[in-house]
């Protein structure tokens, strides 16, 4: 089952499209980053699943085919935005009693139990919390109606590094327990390394790169060799992206297939995960086209589902 799917999806803002041509599949199960750049169409996307916004053109489902937004769809899927919406008069309590009041779907056990266990007081005003406090009450919101899907946008934005820490791993251990499909948006990387096993890349409001994050790793190298001989390895390899220090080129490539011997000449490296998000951020705007190919640079470049 696919938790999101999308074909040629499109929303527009007046005269700025915020996505087009948008055509992605997202498995269920997985713990997926979203990344971009600022602009590129990641919370437009995420108001889209969850059902905030509608589509401008094209077609969204979530959770095996519910239209996103319906009826079918919100009791399932629980949404943390990066400003979480709290009031901030409202003790830790009272916020418990409000969402119990207004989920059909609702764990009041598990909320108070995950409050105690974070030592976080249910008398105190949610405005005198501290910042990883604050989101920590907002994902208890979230993993008390017990979601399908949980979408996260910049969560942990705000936070310092040890909150972000905490709440990365209180997440985990959530998601762990109620096995819970995940797409969280986020600029924090290192972050991102440690809890996703999906990733898509968006820019320019389209996809560049989508997959399983250990397959994405072991179909990317980064090839070092001399400059005159650069071509013959663009000729077998699609380049992502190439720089070049004195008679030495580096080149980023990709290949579905097992890597073939390289020159004797030439060193072969695995890349990391913020190395390869970081090429295809960098690397030509693609143009995207009905089905699930984009061509970038003038190369095929296939998206993984």
């Amino acid at each position: 089952m696919n938790v999101v799917e999308s074909v040629a999806l499109c929303r527009r803002y007046r005269n700025c499209w915020a996505l087009r041509n948008c055509t992605l599949r997202i498995p269920a199960g997985r713990v997926v980053a979203l990344v971009g750049p600022n602009g590129a169409g990641k919370t437009t996307l995420l108001h889209l699943i969850v059902g905030l916004v509608a589509p401008t053109a094209g077609r969204l489902t979530v959770l095996g085919g519910e239209a996103a937004g319906s009826p079918e769809a919100l009791g399932r899927v629980a949404f943390v935005p990066q400003d979480a919406p709290l009031y901030a008069n409202l003790s830790v309590a009272d916020t418990l009693h409000l969402a119990r009041n207004l989920n059909s779907r609702w764990d009041h056990h598990l909320a108070m139990a995950r409050l105690a266990a974070l030592d976080i007081p249910l008398g105190k005003r949610v405005g005198k919390l501290s910042g990883g406090q604050q989101a920590q009450v907002a994902l208890t919101l979230a993993l008390a109606r017990h979601p399908e899907l949980l979408v996260l946008d910049e969560p942990v934005a705000r936070l310092d590094p040890v909150a972000r820490h905490d709440f990365m791993a209180s997440l985990m251990t959530g998601v762990a327990e109620e096995g819970i499909s995940v797409v969280l948006s986020s600029h924090v990387v290192t972050e991102l390394e440690r809890i996703a096993d999906y990733l898509v890349v968006l820019s320019a409001g389209q996809p560049q790169l989508v997959g399983d994050v250990e397959e994405l790793l072991g179909q990317h190298r980064m090839l070092t060799g001399p400059v005159a001989e650069a071509g013959r390895q663009s000729d077998r390899f699609r380049v992502v992206q190439r720089s070049q220090a004195k008679a030495q080129v580096h080149l980023l490539v990709r290949t579905t297939a097992p890597l073939e011997p390289v020159a004797q000449d030439w060193q072969s490296e695995t890349v990391g995960l913020e190395e390869l998000i970081l090429a295809y951020l960098r690397a030509p705007t693609a143009i995207s086209l009905p089905g699930p190919t984009l061509f970038e640079a003038g190369q095929a470049f296939e998206v993984m589902s």
